[in-house]
């Protein structure tokens, strides 16, 4: 492969002194096609262009992933030969989701790991271990650059981080081992992710050359309000003359007065053609590319029209389509870094209710109706910070809402046997009916008391 194509990413073989149109992705941003043209670019006076930057859209794209990964805890799981899960607390990567490093916050540490997994297409951290092999502590690194041994082994170059690099040597390759390795797409290489960005490069140089020029518009224009006609042939000097007299007459603290025009000069106001609404158009038409690039719903971001009924099902939508790969994306990084893949039964999570803290009506009313069929009453309490009650920890029936050890205690009074036969079916027919309807009274009144009892029991 040639000089060309090992800078440029091409796959295929490119010939000597060919063109291949741009733009081209360059490390840290793009090239456009004429600056491709030359081997020298940087000698030329081109520049790489950074990805995406000046660009609000971009911005808020990468910061709503970034945040919203923020704001979700991670806990390490164990599954339950019940079939339901605890949470493992006493692990080196329990320790890790709660406190990365000295100097970092676990919010801090998946903020900027999100940013420059979506910005950059992949981000890096090194994981320091201690004598007994664990992990101990893990530091993000804003530069990394793969290695293939001989063997197939995998190590890596990384730094950019001012504080581990006077702690810890990284003059040598690190294993991948130690390495937190998150990247997106990757298909240039297999260790090189790409930034949803670069499928965006276009109408991001579109909307910026139309933004540029119409700052320069803006800036630089020479648009006069007035024409001055006259049918008269003027010489140059009397131009100029003219020209002062209503500068002077018509600028500055003179602004709105009315001049006073002679030699038969009129003058007619020139009007311009706006085209602010077909700018804003394509502006709006590159914002919504750029979103669907990123693949989060432009409400999310505070635009287009409102199609959610609810908070609850605009967060269910993007959960379900990009912020949920985002998440498990990390997640399984972890869980690589942290060997879980050998443990059976063991995983990463990242708690996504806390998205719903804005929105406390749609939680109150899930955990209300979850507490009947899904929930206890403590286990609903929890969630909300508040203490635990006694007899909260039992699941409630269908039978009036209580407990399920109460189910099957409520027993009906048996029928009685009638010890005195008529012969008339009528009275028979009369006297089974009352039976069933004492029955039914009984059982009645015994499941109130059993209710009644229990209730007095949970508030006391």
């Amino acid at each position: 492969m040639g000089l060309w194509a090992r800078l440029f990413g091409s796959k295929e073989k490119a010939t000597e002194g060919s063109y291949r149109p741009g733009p081209y992705a360059v490390d840290g941003g793009w090239l456009s096609a004429k600056a491709g043209k030359f081997m020298n670019w940087w000698q030329l006076g081109f520049n790489a262009q950074p990805f995406g930057e000046g660009s609000a859209m971009v911005e808020a794209c990468i910061s709503a992933y970034a945040q919203t990964a923020a704001m979700c805890p991670g806990d390490h799981w164990r599954a339950t030969d019940d079939g339901g899960r605890e949470r493992v607390s006493t692990s080196d990567l329990s320790r890790i989701l709660r406190r990365p490093n000295d100097y970092q916050s676990i919010s801090d540490f998946l903020l900027n790991l999100t940013r420059h997994l979506y910005s950059r297409g992949e981000g890096f951290a090194v994981a320091i271990r201690n004598s007994r092999n664990e992990i101990a502590e893990i530091h993000l690194m804003r530069n990394g650059q793969p290695v293939i041994g001989e063997d197939g082994s995998i190590f890596y170059y990384l730094s950019g981080n001012e504080i581990a690099e006077r702690r810890f040597d990284f003059s040598l390759p690190i294993p991948a081992r130690d390495v937190l390795h998150v990247k997106l797409h990757t298909p240039r290489h297999p260790l090189k992710g790409e930034s949803p960005i670069l499928a965006t490069t276009l109408d991001l140089a579109l909307a910026g050359a139309a933004l540029n020029s119409q700052t320069t518009y803006y800036i630089n224009q020479s648009r006069p309000s007035f024409l001055l006609e006259t049918d008269q042939k003027l010489t140059p000097a009397q131009m100029n003359e003219l020209r002062e007299a209503w500068v002077a007459q018509t600028t500055g603290e003179n602004a709105g007065n009315t001049p006073i025009l002679a030699w038969g000069i009129k003058a007619r106001p020139i009007e311009t053609k706006a085209n602010d609404g077909q700018l804003a158009e394509m502006l709006k038409m590159t914002d919504l590319n750029v979103a669907l690039a990123f693949r989060i719903p432009p409400q999310v971001l505070g635009v287009g029209g409102t199609p959610f009924s609810s908070t609850e099902a605009l967060m269910a939508s993007w959960r379900a389509s990009g912020l949920g790969f985002c998440l498990n994306h990390i997640e399984e990084a972890f869980g690589l870094l942290f060997r879980l893949r050998g443990v059976p039964d063991e995983y990463v999570e990242f708690d996504t209710k806390s998205l719903m803290r804005s929105s406390f009506k749609e939680m109150v009313d899930a955990f209300s109706n979850g507490t009947r069929r899904v929930f206890t009453a403590n286990e609903a309490r929890g969630y909300f910070d508040l203490p635990k009650k006694e007899g909260g920890d039992q699941l409630l029936a269908q039978m009036q809402d209580i407990p399920l050890s109460l189910v099957g205690k409520v027993q009906p009074q048996a029928a009685k046997t009638e010890t005195d036969e008529s012969s008339d079916s009528e009275k028979q027919d009369d006297a089974a009916n009352d039976d069933a309807s004492r029955d039914f009274a009984f059982y009645e009144r015994q499941i109130e008391q059993h209710v009644a009892a229990e209730i007095s029991r949970v508030v006391h």
